[in-house]
């Protein structure tokens, strides 16, 4: 019944009071943002949601879009910026994402939405992960976040959607919190944002350059449609 019915609620309300709590910092750090990045502060993406339903996810911006002669962007190393490493490790470019709550393609605890690059690597077992909304935090996030491999972050994303509880959600938000507090587990070791799962499977052999380039396309055509 919680899972079913309730949480959605409860997510609403939270999100709502949240908001309105935290908009002095939210209208800070939109007006730093857009100080520090030149333009607009916020940065969007399309995410696979519930049932695989693609939806745009909002954050603070934390790079810019500095790109080479020909127009490529420069790797995410250049362009994350000090002042984005900061809202990274403190997760305040999460923030956004509560009117994502609000709106309902998100939910305050749930598998953390992944880019829709991912999820076209995911076996069908593990895309099961998308029956329920994705969440501002997770089972995965507090226990490993970026530091764990892939197929242990989406073991605890099907390990998550099998028994939803009240509580269990109440032990993640205060995890999350303690986590977030000690700035543990934001990025890849040695590495300034995350491994896509594409690159990860290809780079250790467990699919080839044609099934990664098939995936890539599979991709890119699901977002065109969006």
């Amino acid at each position: 019944m919680y899972a079913r019915v309730f949480k959605r609620i409860i997510d609403f309300f939270c999100a709502l009071l949240a908001i309105v709590c935290l908009s002095p910092v939210l209208v800070v750090l939109t007006i730093l943002g857009a100080i520090k990045m030149k333009g607009n502060p916020f940065f969007t993406q399309l995410r696979p949601g519930k049932n695989e339903k693609i939806f745009k996810l909002i954050k603070f911006r934390t790079m810019t879009n500095a790109r080479d002669a020909q127009g490529n962007l420069l790797p995410d190393d250049v362009r994350l910026t000090k002042y984005g490493k900061f809202l990274r490790s403190t997760s305040l470019d999460e923030l956004p994402e509560l009117f994502n709550i609000l709106k309902g393609d998100m939910a305050v605890i749930g598998p953390r939405p992944q880019l829709v690059r991912d999820m076209v690597f995911m076996t069908p077992e593990q895309r099961c992960r998308h029956t329920v909304r994705q969440g501002l935090s997770g089972l995965a996030q507090v226990n490993g976040r970026n530091a764990v491999t892939w197929e242990t972050k989406i073991a605890y994303d099907l390990q998550y959607i099998e028994h939803i509880t009240f509580w269990g959600d109440v032990k993640i938000i205060l995890t999350t919190f303690a986590k977030v507090f000690k700035r543990s587990d934001i990025t890849e070791e040695n590495c300034d944002t995350a491994t896509d799962l594409g690159d990860y499977l290809l780079a250790t052999g467990k699919i080839s350059q044609t099934e990664y380039d098939l995936g890539q396309k599979q991709a890119k055509k699901l977002m065109e449609v969006v």
